[in-house]
């Protein structure tokens, strides 16, 4: 039996750190001021490009100097002053899963935000406040990319980086873990995406066109094909991308994956990109085009700007054919709704969970023969 929020809140200073789980929603972040570029591609060529780039480390610091240049002059000048809202986005996600999750739960369940590349929400930052507010049990969930196997390799990465900065003692202070690596095949979330394109037709397009002549593009977070040997998420993608495509085509025939790939040289990418795909169902008949981002939870630069980008280029190529721009999930209600659940399986294991204290010191060098 689970208490009431009002019992909660009167019993809340009884509360232990094993009687409570704290949840830590992981995003990117992005930048907010300008003078944050050079700083935050670092941490991204550090984390992600690393992983899959033959581009040596000493090369990071100056060309994430060049890449800030390039970042300013688009968003400042090619995009009037642009910031990103996704930061906002993330709080408002935060907040009602938050909101979901403590109607169930009460004040034994708590939702912390950290981004992999923006202070002051780093997770070694956020990692210590939830260490000083006593928890001891912790759900690692990253949220904004949908298939996550890569990217939140490095959520993990900077946990357990974190991790080592916060020992002290013999005793560890994290005594349960559990982690959600991906929603990508959860039926709710593939049938809330098939609804809202389909929403979107009936809205405002089925009265002008043909079903056969409405192009979909479902748009993926773009993936290289070799990534040092990381898993880089491309299987969970397309599988992503086959279900919510399983639920459109008997009505709308012209769908195709759109990866959002990023222009890196030497780097062999996901296809079709999102241009190519669009392309493609032009050829086939289509008259419009919806581009809608399902391997995105959280809007971004990429599913703002680069997205912009390459509708004004198809415009050029195909000024008879329309274009609709349709938002990520965002702060969906039935999306923060899911989410709390996805959550709600794991939680109860933790709470129920025997704490288990890990003595860091214990680890030692154990080198085990197979006679």
């Amino acid at each position: 039996m689970v208490a009431t929020p009002e019992k909660v809140q009167h019993t809340h200073e009884h509360l232990s750190g094993k009687d409570r789980v704290a949840v830590l929603l992981m995003g990117y972040g992005e930048v907010e001021s300008y003078e944050d570029f050079a700083n935050y591609n670092e941490q991204a060529l550090n984390l992600l490009t690393a992983k899959f780039a033959p581009v040596p480390t000493w090369i990071y610091p100056p060309l994430a100097k060049l890449l800030a240049l390039f970042d300013r002059h688009e968003w400042g000048h090619t995009h009037h002053d642009f910031i990103s809202p996704h930061n906002a986005i993330f709080e408002q996600q935060r907040v009602g899963i938050e909101k979901n999750l403590q109607e169930k739960w009460g004040d034994k369940v708590q939702v912390f935000k950290a981004f992999n590349f923006c202070a002051p929400f780093l997770p070694n930052q956020v990692l210590a406040e939830i260490k000083n507010q006593g928890f001891e049990k912790l759900l690692i969930y990253p949220l904004l990319v949908v298939d996550s196997i890569f990217t939140s390799g490095i959520a993990i990465e900077q946990v357990n980086n974190a991790l080592v900065e916060l020992t002290d003692g013999e005793e560890h202070w994290v005594k349960a873990q559990r982690y959600i690596p991906s929603f990508f095949n959860e039926p709710a979330y593939i049938d809330l995406m098939a609804h809202l394109v389909e929403e979107k037709i009936t809205a405002d397009l089925a009265a002008a066109y043909l079903p056969s002549q409405i192009g979909i593009v479902l748009m993926n977070h773009g993936c290289p094909h070799k990534a040092k040997g990381f898993t880089s998420g491309i299987a969970e993608s397309e599988a992503m991308y086959d279900l919510v495509r399983d639920k459109l085509i008997n009505r709308y025939p012209l769908i195709s994956v759109g990866w959002l790939n990023h222009d890196t040289p030497l780097i062999d990418w996901t296809q079709p990109n999102a241009e190519q795909a669009a392309n493609n169902l032009i050829q086939l008949g289509a008259k419009v085009l919806i581009f809608m981002p399902i391997g995105f939870a959280t809007e971004n630069h990429e599913t703002l700007l680069d997205v912009h980008h390459i509708i004004h280029a198809l415009e050029k190529q195909h000024p008879g054919t329309n274009y609709v721009q349709m938002a990520c999930v965002n702060d969906h209600p039935e999306f923060l709704a899911m989410a709390a659940q996805w959550a709600d399986g794991h939680i109860a294991q933790l709470l129920s969970d025997q704490t288990l204290a890990v003595n860091p010191q214990l680890a030692g060098h154990h080198h085990h023969h197979h006679h």
